[in-house]
């Protein structure tokens, strides 16, 4: 369980960056070349490696070398155990009845907070 709990915790990391999730979009086209993944963006290509790494070492990605080619495409695994992990968190969160308090409540805080702030 630890173990799962650290790779849940690396793929969440990766999705935390907006180059690495428009990485991801884009492979869910299908495999691409590093150049070609790396065009978009404006940045070094040693930095933006470093995304590719992060995606691949949390297995969201798997490249393959071929001669002076390095091909990436998605390994949707990880992604699907992040996605049960959601899943799993809203089902509680509706069972709990925690969404329509916290929805009613911050409203109402909200109501609050604006008449404390006229005063």
């Amino acid at each position: 369980m630890p173990n799962q709990q650290a790779q849940l915790d690396r793929v969440f990391r990766a999705l935390g960056d907006a180059t690495r999730r428009a990485v991801l979009s884009r492979l869910s086209a299908g495999p691409a070349a590093v150049s070609e993944l790396a065009r978009p963006f404006d940045m070094a290509l040693p930095s933006f490696t470093q995304h590719l790494d992060v995606l691949e070492q949390c297995g969201l990605v798997r490249s393959r070398k071929a001669g002076r080619v390095r091909t990436y495409r998605l390994a949707p695994e990880p992604l699907k155990a992040a996605e049960r992990w959601i899943g799993r968190q809203r089902a509680i969160w509706e069972r709990s009845g925690l969404h329509r308090r916290h929805r009613d409540g911050a409203a109402g805080e909200g109501n609050e907070v604006q008449r404390a702030r006229d005063a």
